[in-house]
């Protein structure tokens, strides 16, 4: 790792450590996990609102993962919290996966872009993105720049994917209605 980076990384871990306490360390832990309900529950908000975007959304959530595990297998950067030189910073839930680039970086910032016509949603999910994305670093599970190099993966995987949005959902949409016709809204037929 070269030097700014480095040193950015380092900073990092030291003001998370200055602030680290049980209690967050908890909150942040099932902050991390939390995704789990949030993508469904936006996925099926777009859903039960008829937006055609959900469609597009759930094929970006798929390509970015994809994307970010196959440069973490490239990749192979062991995590913060497996590295020795490191002992020293918050360690909690190490996991034995790659670090670069942040999964949860990578996938989540992304599916902001299909909230964009909901003003709230749009403005909870950002604060929640960034309080996730905060407490990957926070936990030890990622450099800053694993986190920002997923942020950067998603926005422009994401502003390739997002012109083509509407050719995406008519073409998933007319595969899924010769499978599942009745997970199909009449008003998409």
């Amino acid at each position: 790792m070269s030097g700014i980076f480095y040193s950015m990384n380092m900073e990092a871990f030291r003001l998370v450590k200055d602030i680290a306490s049980p209690q967050l360390n908890l909150i942040m832990h099932y902050l991390g996990m939390s995704y789990l309900i949030v993508l469904p529950a936006v996925a099926l908000y777009l859903y039960y609102r008829k937006d055609r975007n959900v469609v597009s959304l759930i094929v970006a959530f798929v390509l970015l993962y994809v994307i970010g595990d196959t440069i973490k297998l490239i990749v192979k950067e062991p995590r913060p919290c497996n590295v020795a030189d490191l002992s020293w910073i918050n360690q909690i839930g190490c996991e034995n996966t790659y670090s670069f680039p942040s999964n949860h970086a990578t996938v989540l910032t992304g599916i902001a872009a299909f909230t964009n016509k909901y003003k709230y949603i749009r403005a909870l999910y950002i604060i929640w993105l960034l309080l996730v994305l905060f407490g990957r670093v926070y936990l030890g599970l990622h450099y800053l720049t694993d986190v920002i190099a997923g942020v950067i993966i998603s926005l422009v995987v994401v502003a390739f994917i997002w012109p083509f949005r509407k050719n995406i959902n008519g073409i998933v949409i007319k595969v899924v209605n010769k499978i599942l016709p009745w997970a199909i809204p009449k008003s998409w037929k």
